[in-house]
């Protein structure tokens, strides 16, 4: 290897360009940097921390409507979910209805998965945008005042460990960007993962924000069954999927434990 690649100052800059390469990837963030798909997905084991930044973001739009302007609860869920799929630049959503018409085909993985990167969207996509879409909306206008800032920075923290969780149990197609992300990750980076943001959880709502945590992996797991199941390989889409449902599930999670317990 070139002793360039070897120094210091390299290894850094390596680092920074992944990252901030996927802090642009998931958001609208305007980072003027140069980056590959192969630096960016070096670090998708960090994806969650970045599920963080914009948990801050959209926890920050709920506080901002509900507890500042006193905005009724279904308005600020209209505008904290809005928000949510606009600063992600509307990606994760995309995958969510390219899965959905994916799902819907009859036919064996290969036509599945040529319809699902088809640029057209049918009724499988709406539909399951519009299950994934409702239950987020009522989940997020179900929330406490006092805890919507830290139960909407957990829900987008455990969005992305389902992602993780997804590529972690998926085998990738051998074209996409999806390949990368999947290729990079391990159970015990998974795990490191869990560790960080259950920490995280903690530390924000005790045992609530744990089991958010748990429900963004749960969310990954079930997306993982059925796409492997549907298409036999993982693509990009699956993987923007899993976050969109496993934001919906964290949060019904975490609402079900508050309501209960």
């Amino acid at each position: 290897m070139d002793n360039k690649e070897n120094s210091p100052s390299y290894s850094n800059g390596f680092k920074i360009r992944g990252i901030a390469g996927l802090i642009s990837f998931s958001t609208i963030i305007p980072l003027n940097i140069h980056t590959t798909i192969e630096e960016m997905a070096s670090f998708t084991w960090f994806w969650p921390i970045i599920g963080g930044l914009i948990g801050i973001f959209v926890g920050s739009v709920g506080f901002l409507s509900l507890n500042v302007l006193h905005l009724p609860s279904l308005i600020t869920a209209a505008l904290v979910y809005s928000f949510a799929i606009w600063f992600t630049g509307f990606h994760h959503l995309d995958g969510l209805m390219d899965m959905g018409d994916g799902l819907m085909v009859h036919g064996d993985y290969n036509k599945k998965i040529e319809v699902m990167r088809d640029m057209s969207i049918g009724t499988g996509g709406i539909s399951l945008f519009f299950i994934i879409a409702i239950i987020t909306f009522s989940a997020i206008s179900a929330i406490p005042a006092s805890l919507i800032f830290l139960i909407l920075l957990i829900s987008e923290i455990a969005a992305k460990m389902s992602l993780l969780t997804c590529a972690t149990f998926s085998k990738p197609l051998d074209n996409g960007t999806g390949k990368f992300f999947i290729d990079s990750m391990s159970i015990p980076l998974l795990i490191l993962s869990f560790i960080l943001t259950s920490a995280i959880g903690f530390l924000a709502i005790n045992i609530t924000g744990i089991l958010g945590i748990i429900g963004g992996l749960i969310g990954g797991a079930i997306v993982s069954i059925i796409a492997s199941k549907h298409f036999k390989y993982i693509t990009g889409d699956v993987l923007g999927a899993s976050n969109e449902i496993g934001r919906a599930i964290s949060l019904i999670v975490m609402i079900i434990y508050l309501l209960n317990f």
